[in-house]
């Protein structure tokens, strides 16, 4: 049994999530934490709400309600629609959690003592519209290497490259659009990651099975211009982690907050430990994740992420870790993902253009997202979600591959031997030759699944139903039964078990309706398969189930009309 660390990157507090978002780390994050438990691993997923910055504060001026209660309302949202989801967090934490403050402080100190953080007083973008300092996040400009107009202080969204607000051509600040900016003076934290260019370069380089999108993104960031540039982790801001040294002062940081790139991936460590709280668990019981010394060096850790955030989980974050001298784990594998777009365009809040979190969840039930989502996962290149290609989809694929396998299979048997597995002649070549597919497109699907290959194991599962289906359609025990009902029963005992067998495996993508078949099966396993063919006689004559309900309903072209139109435009607040 391997042990298994998982995290996804943590959602801003401000707004509801989109499905861009979702795909692009938390849902396939899910499907591996769901395959690796299956597979009797020990798994601990950890995920979280971002809730430091001024796009916390910004949010709850806007709701008009203090800050520290927006975010502890958001949070619970969040939390609700992982759960409507199915995101399988073994905790959900919040980086603004006492643990992660005083983890963060730690590791400030560590870094201190180590010389890797100095203090630097410099000229920062100053808004007199605002009245106020305005964080990297809150100019925008043109980028000066790809032209893109909405790049923001710190990064570019579009092409990646790291930024100072300096670098953009004609700033402005994101709050109020104004241009009435000049340069102050004030003094703030550098942690020196140039000191880890050479460090950092030999352990990319040695991640040699590390998907080409991270990578890349992660060498372009330590081979451009100058190469890794120190970076400022301080930020004037009155809602953050307070800048101190462990438990000590920092003299001239006072009423300044950590930069939230700074705390934010700290609370992956930190809402460990608050599941440790959570469920009355000792120390070491959250240190054997995280803590080498104490049992980690045999933890798998992966990260999922979109791509823009792979710079700061290879970066900046590994950075913190190894600069603190001390024995924590750094990340074994890192999955990152493209952007998924919407119709022609991109996904935005502040237009109300595509589906988010909520909406989704009150058009169709989670599995047809899940489904769809996760099967066309960006992965190689941007993907692009339109309402035809979902319908098309949920209809062809789960509605009549999956779905009508099990109702045709269920309904006949039914219908010819009452709700239990029928007794039956012994399987003929039809039945052995399935069998043998079946077990060698198992194996492809779990080899996938291991890889982390999302469209490859969708693609695998897909073929694993139809083969179902073409066993089906070629055995035809509606024909059988006229002349050999014997025949007939064998036929629907092994479709039976194949049923059965779709419930085990497909549980990572669809767990609902994987629930369902169980449930409807009287299944003596929710295990991963292990028997190769045998596990297509686990139900034996004799046992009992109950016929389940139509697993998958069929989109209409009349609703498509209607989510497309519903879903086109208008008013939310934020994008990407």
């Amino acid at each position: 049994m391997a042990r298994i660390l998982i995290t996804s990157a943590i959602p801003y507090i401000n707004g509801i999530k989109h499905l861009g978002n979702l795909v692009g780390s938390q849902l396939p994050a899910d499907l591996y934490a769901r395959f690796m438990r299956l597979r009797g691993n020990e798994v601990m997923f950890i995920c979280a709400t971002d809730e430091h910055g001024t796009p916390a504060e910004l949010a709850a001026a806007e709701a008009g309600v203090p800050v520290a209660e927006y975010c502890a309302e958001m949070h619970q949202v969040q939390f609700r629609l992982g759960q409507g989801f199915r995101l399988s967090f073994d905790h959900f934490g919040r980086s603004s959690s006492e643990r992660n403050r005083r983890l963060t402080q730690h590791f400030a100190g560590r870094l201190a003592e180590q010389g890797l953080i100095r203090e630097v007083v410099e000229e920062q973008v100053y808004s007199r519209t605002d009245s106020r300092f305005l964080p990297d996040r809150y100019i925008e400009g043109t980028c000066p290497a790809c032209g893109y107009e909405r790049a923001r202080g710190d990064q570019c969204e579009n092409c990646t490259k790291q930024l100072d607000p300096t670098d953009l051509i004609d700033a402005r600040s994101a709050i109020s659009g104004s241009s009435d900016l000049e340069l102050r003076e004030t003094k703030h934290l550098y942690l020196v990651q140039s000191a880890f260019r050479e460090r950092l370069e030999d352990w990319i380089e040695s991640k040699a099975d590390w998907p080409v999108l991270t990578t890349s993104i992660a060498k372009k960031w330590l081979r451009d211009g100058d190469g890794l540039q120190d970076r400022g982790i301080t930020r004037d801001l009155d809602w953050g982690v307070p800048v101190r040294k462990g438990g000590e002062d920092w003299p001239g940081m006072e009423g300044k907050v950590f930069y939230v790139w700074f705390d934010a991936p700290i609370e992956y460590i930190a809402a460990t430990a608050e599941w440790a709280d959570e469920n009355g668990k000792p120390e070491a019981e959250w240190q054997r994740w995280w803590r080498t010394d104490l049992g980690a060096d045999d933890v798998r850790y992966v990260q999922f992420m979109g791509k823009d955030n792979v710079p700061f989980h290879t970066l900046s974050f590994p950075t913190t870790i190894m600069g603190s001298g001390e024995p924590w784990k750094l990340v074994d594998y890192i999955k990152s993902f493209n952007f998924l777009n919407y119709d022609g365009g991109q996904f935005s809040t502040s237009g109300k253009r595509g589906v988010f979190m909520d909406q989704a969840l009150q058009i169709l039930p989670p599995d047809y997202w899940r489904w769809w989502l996760l099967s066309h996962a960006p992965e190689n290149s941007d993907s692009e979600f339109t309402w035809e290609n979902f319908s098309d989809c949920v209809n062809k694929e789960l509605a009549d591959v999956l779905g009508n396998f099990v109702n045709r299979v269920v309904k006949f048997g039914v219908s010819k031997f009452g709700a239990q597995v029928p007794q039956g002649s012994e399987w003929t070549d039809a039945e052995r030759h399935c069998a043998n597919a079946i077990a060698e497109l198992v194996a492809d699907y779990c080899a996938f699944m291991e890889n982390i290959e999302v469209r490859k194991a969708s693609r695998a599962l897909r073929s694993i139903w139809s083969a179902g289906n073409e066993y089906l359609q070629a055995a035809a025990p509606w024909s059988a039964i006229k002349t050999d009902k014997e025949r007939a029963g064998a036929i629907v005992a092994f479709s039976l078990n194949l049923i059965n067998l779709y419930g085990r495996i497909s549980s990572p993508f669809i767990p609902d309706a994987s629930a369902e078949i169980l449930k409807a099966m009287n299944s003596p396993s929710r295990d991963w398969p292990a028997n190769g063919a045998e596990e297509l006689r686990v139900l034996a004559p004799g046992h009992r189930f109950e016929p389940p309900d139509v697993l998958f309903r069929k989109i209409s072209k009349e609703e498509v009309a209607e989510w497309k139109e519903e879903f086109g435009g208008g008013t939310r607040s934020e994008s990407r």
